[in-house]
């Protein structure tokens, strides 16, 4: 991706270099995430839904929008096909009988385990090779990038 601002040479190699290393790692989070649903029989857009319920606890459609940047149809679609393949289920909230939350299916998820010792173990040993500071550096960079790729799919869903 060529930078358009007029700035330094080692910043605009730095900047290109950036953007390539982000989109690696980009295709790989995808090819990862890909062998492991197809292992499971779910869309990586399935697999994802059940992380952020695996990480945020159980919410309703509306709060898996919100998380996710999906629409609210495709939610409700996404939350037909889990449950059709026994990942999640809707239960009433017990303080509002009027509201459906969605839950993990925590039996069916055990399958996943394994799966992901590797990259865990490959991770740890990676964040152990940076300070604290380095550490919550990465952390708010990931955080912030995170929060514009979200963005970006709630525009293209809307």
């Amino acid at each position: 991706m060529a930078v358009s601002r007029d700035i330094s040479d080692h910043r605009k190699n730095l900047l290109e270099k950036l953007f390539v290393a982000g989109r690696e790692n980009s295709s790989a989070a995808v090819m990862f995430h890909g062998v492991v649903s197809a292992r499971v029989g779910l869309s990586m857009t399935e697999e994802k839904a059940l992380d952020v319920l695996e990480r945020l606890g159980p919410l309703t459609a509306g709060e898996m929008s919100k998380h996710t940047g999906l629409a609210p149809a495709s939610v409700s679609g996404l939350i037909d096909r889990l449950e059709a393949k026994w990942m999640v289920r809707r239960v009433k909230d017990a303080k509002d009988r009027r509201r459906v939350i969605v839950e993990l299916n925590r039996e069916r998820l055990a399958m996943f385990g394994d799966m992901f010792h590797g990259l865990v173990a490959g991770l740890t040993e990676l964040y152990d090779g940076y300070t604290d500071e380095q550490l919550e550096l990465i952390l708010d960079f990931l955080t912030r990038a995170t929060a514009i790729q979200n963005a970006a799919t709630a525009e293209l869903e809307s």
